[in-house]
């Protein structure tokens, strides 16, 4: 894994509604007359803070899981046997994943069973990736083309696939990359013979793991009575490896470069899952100050846990709407946890990754069903697919090419609608879902009244079909609502709005398509402002048109999460917010201490302005009670 050059970080502390950028000091250990009875200095190091929490601990370091790959070429009368040498490696590999599987549901008693869902739902998309993929076919291929060895093949394909999925903007989707690179990694490994890195369920209790890479599997095999924090180099936000920590409800820092050689086993270490930093032998003084924070976190956790049965009420009695976004099913514990008024975004491009084949009717109804009678009559809005490239979804992709995976080539409504059949069968399946609670649908990057129309038509045809089979299905069909996410719809809300039953505000791709801005690449990254005078005029001119038109307005993007921007946002007009399940208790106070009355008024003063300066003045004075 390559890693940016290390750099001395700032003293000052990131909170959590910052983004954390990866870096670290130099790592090295103090020498002479540095070193007191030779012990090591304090080393700090910070990255991506993706499961919350703090925790200290010892050092239990996982020896790396990466291969050596050389490329030799073969002849044409070797060709034959390679493809076997790849097909024994694959078969081998498969077996290798079934007994993990059979680990992992040996563990239902200690984890959530919706962890163990997840985690065994993904070894089975390994082990059909290992079986027929195009990560397999692509190797054959390069094999049968090219000429080379099993090992580069693999490994020549799994950066072609990655270059795709790193291409997106969308950090979910993107993070399919590591489920590839780890099909590909297990590949290799049977290629060359090399044995697997040993499972970590038996660590001593009280560890802190450290490696350059953790897959989801050695995360779901950890002891979370055992584990005080998780630290690896690679890794980000929307991994697995990130959802199963938080499933399991460990500390995790994720894409920490440089970690690996400035630490050891036994090395005393202090996670921070809040803040992304990652202490190797603490201080005296840090370690009182991590004895400290904890103690605060839990009073905080304990205080604000008792909101979770409170309803989001402004002082002066509106009732606001606080739901959840989801991106898969086992994050419904911590929905539920929380209080959450219903899943305002349920991301259904989960249904879809990390398989062979697309999911038919009866296996996406299941899954949407089962996420509906969770939420206990609380409403669930499904977005339909948004997402890009040809790496498992060919069926849906791969004419398209490069538009695939272009953020402004076939993606969300449009690739829905060129593929009608498949948006059927997703409707029947929500369809049929809606038996079992409200649901509502929506659609993603929709640009014109046209895509609504249509998707309406084809909606209409699945229940007609359904009411022929005699399903059981809603007697009036779930509301219809749009993303406003790009500019256009933003200009033509009021047009929208009479042909839509609600609006989603996606506040980050608002942001990007409004600002050209990629906050992905690093030279513009911070011109990302989702406080620009034109996305706020944007989303107030999408709230007003839900108003006059007097359907509902959501905002579903991060400033949906921040509770600086609680009071701005309902100050334009909104009554339902959608964030992630963990950001619900804070903004839920935020709420409970405005008056909604000062919050009208103090957002009209800040669309009056012009100076991002002045806009986020006007924000830092409402932090008071509003």
């Amino acid at each position: 894994m390559s890693s940016e050059p290390a750099r001395p970080i700032a003293t000052d502390r990131q909170t959590d509604n910052q983004p954390t950028v990866p870096h670290a000091t130099v790592p090295q250990r103090a020498t002479g007359k540095d070193m007191i009875e030779d012990a090591p200095i304090e080393l700090i190091f910070d990255g991506f803070g993706v499961s919350p929490g703090i925790g200290m601990g010892t050092a239990h370091v996982r020896e790396g899981a990466a291969t050596d790959v050389t490329e030799y070429r073969i002849t044409g009368t070797q060709v034959a046997a390679e493809l076997k040498r790849l097909r024994t490696a694959a078969e081998r590999a498969r077996r290798q994943v079934a007994r993990l599987q059979s680990k992992i549901r040996g563990k239902a008693k200690s984890i959530s069973a919706l962890a163990v869902e997840e985690i065994d739902y993904l070894l089975d998309a390994y082990f059909h990736m290992l079986k027929d993929s195009r990560l397999v076919r692509g190797a054959e291929a390069r094999i049968n083309r090219d000429r080379i060895n099993a090992e580069a093949a693999v490994q020549a394909e799994i950066e072609a696939i990655t270059q795709g999925f790193e291409a997106m903007h969308d950090p979910y989707l993107a993070a399919r990359g590591d489920d590839i690179r780890e099909v590909g990694r297990r590949l290799i490994q049977n290629l060359v013979r090399k044995p697997a890195p040993g499972y970590l369920a038996a660590v001593s209790k009280g560890s802190v793991i450290v490696a350059d890479e953790l897959t989801p599997a050695d995360t779901a095999l950890l002891d979370p009575d055992k584990v005080a924090g998780i630290a690896a180099m690679a890794g980000g936000r929307q991994s697995h490896t990130a959802i199963m920590a938080r499933a399991l409800g460990v500390p995790c820092v994720l894409g920490v470069p440089g970690l690996l050689s400035a630490i050891r086993s036994g090395d005393r270490v202090y996670v921070d899952g809040d803040l992304g930093r990652v202490v190797v032998n603490p201080s005296a003084e840090t370690i009182q100050a991590f004895r400290l924070r904890r103690s605060e976190r839990l009073r905080e956790k304990r205080r604000l846990t008792r909101l979770a049965k409170r309803a989001a009420v402004t002082r002066d009695g509106v009732d606001i709407q606080l739901q959840a976004n989801v991106e898969l099913p086992m994050e419904m514990d911590a929905v539920l946890e929380v209080g959450a008024a219903g899943v305002g975004l349920l991301r259904s491009e989960f249904l879809f990754i990390n398989r062979p084949t697309l999911p038919g009717e009866d296996e996406q109804y299941e899954l949407l069903r089962d996420i509906v009678i969770r939420c206990q009559g609380h409403p669930v809005t499904v977005r339909t697919p948004d997402f890009g490239g040809d790496v498992r979804v060919e069926s849906m992709t791969g004419e398209f090419g490069q538009s695939g995976a272009s953020l402004l080539g076939m993606r969300g409504i449009r690739l829905s609608l060129a593929r009608p059949e498949h948006l059927e069968t997703q409707f029947r399946a929500i369809l049929r879902a809606a038996a079992h609670g409200p649901v509502r649908i929506l659609l993603p990057l929709v640009t014109s009244l046209a895509e609504v129309r249509a998707a309406k038509e084809i909606l209409a045809r699945a229940a007609r079909r359904l009411h022929r089979r005699g399903a059981a299905i809603p007697i009036a069909l779930p509301p219809l609502g749009v993303m406003i996410e790009v500019p256009a719809a933003a200009l033509i809300a009021d047009a929208l709005a009479q042909v839509s039953d609600f609006f989603a505000i996606g506040s980050n791709d608002l942001t990007m398509y409004t600002l050209a801005i990629d906050r992905g690449d690093q030279w513009v990254a911070h011109l990302y402002d989702p406080l620009h005078p034109a996305v706020l005029r944007l989303i107030q001119f999408a709230a007003a048109a839900a108003l006059r038109s007097r359907i509902p307005a959501s905002v579903c993007g991060e400033m949906a999460s921040d509770p600086r921007l609680t009071a701005l946002l309902l100050g334009l007009g909104f009554r339902e917010l959608s964030m992630t399940a963990s950001s619900i208790p804070k903004v839920k106070q935020r709420i409970l201490d405005l008056d909604l009355g000062a919050a009208t008024y103090r957002a009209q003063r800040i669309m009056e302005q012009t100076d991002p300066v002045r806009i986020q003045a006007l924000l830092e004075e409402g932090m008071g009670p509003a």
